[in-house]
Parts: C-alpha cells; sequence; structure tokens
C-alpha cells in the first residue's frame, strides 16, 4: 500500500482531514471519487456490519465503485480524525495514471485470491455435511463461480481478450 500512498504523494493530490465520524463514502451512492490513507483510521460499513477497520497509510477507498461504474458496495467512515488524499474524478485519474491504476488492480486480485481462498475452505468444511448444510455449500460454489456477464464475451472468455 505504500506504492499507493508514494504515488499519490508524488502526484500532489490534495490532502483534506477529516474529523471522525465523517462518512466519505455511503453504501448505495455514487461519489466518483477515491480516497487514499495518509494516516488516521477509518471503518468499512456493510449495512450495520463492520467489515473491516482500516489504519494503514495507504490504504484506498472507492475503487471498487469507479472500476464497476457502481454506487459504493459499503460505507467507509472516520473512527479517528484521518488525513486523506482525494480525487474527485476516479476514472479519469485511473485513465491518466496508469501506474496508479496498476497498483489498484494489483490490490483487487490480491483481495480477490484471498476471498476465493477462504470460499473455497468454507465450502470443504461443509461438503458432506448433510441436507441442512447442502444449501450453504451451494451457495458458496455460486459465489466461487460467480462471473459478472458484463465482462464475459458471447464465446466464454472475458471481454478483451
Amino acid at each position: 500500500m505504500s506504492s499507493v500512498l508514494e504515488q499519490s504523494s508524488r502526484i500532489g493530490l490534495p490532502a483534506i482531514r477529516f474529523d471522525d465520524g465523517i462518512a466519505l463514502l455511503v453504501e448505495g451512492e455514487s461519489s466518483g471519487r477515491l480516497y487514499v490513507l495518509v494516516d488516521g483510521e477509518v471503518e468499512v460499513l456493510r449495512g450495520d456490519t463492520r467489515v473491516m477497520v482500516a489504519n494503514q497509510p495507504g490504504a484506498i477507498f472507492g475503487e471498487i465503485s469507479t472500476l464497476l461504474g457502481e454506487p459504493h458496495s459499503a460505507t467507509v467512515k472516520t473512527v479517528k480524525p484521518s488525513t486523506m488524499y482525494v480525487i474527485d474524478d476516479a476514472e479519469k485519474f485511473l485513465q491518466d495514471h496508469p501506474n496508479l491504476a496498476l497498483v489498484v488492480a494489483r490490490l483487487l486480485a490480491q483481495r480477490l485470491s484471498a476471498a476465493t481462498t477462504y470460499l473455497v475452505n468454507l465450502k470443504r468444511q461443509f461438503e458432506g455435511s448433510g441436507d441442512q448444510m447442502r444449501s450453504v455449500g451451494d451457495a458458496l460454489e455460486a459465489l466461487i463461480h460467480q462471473q459478472n456477464r458484463e465482462f464475459v464475451t458471447e464465446s466464454g472468455g472475458p471481454s478483451g481478450w
């Protein structure tokens, strides 16, 4: 994540200080912004469930919404006073800064790999658990193999390949 922080600093992005309790991104809304944590602490919430707390400089927020062109999938709120680099037109910014876009892509690939590994491990735990747990196994199987139709061509391969 330090690579994101270093590149953001070199580019000269504005650093803004936020008080605690400020919602930077709101689940279900679209802001077009990316945030890079310089210092402080934020929480990521889906509904009322805390997904994670981030305090590592270089953590980035808003990238999924930006890349998918969809509303934010979670709320990001400051837990402590925090300084963030703020990118207002995130899509254009990533197009104009391919090195940073590649860093974001690698970060997302790492997250996807970890999530897939976790789902596979859960599926293995529920295999052979009987009828009551079969639906959990089926749900995990669907998540493991879920593909966004927008990114798959009629030939079955990812678009652009």
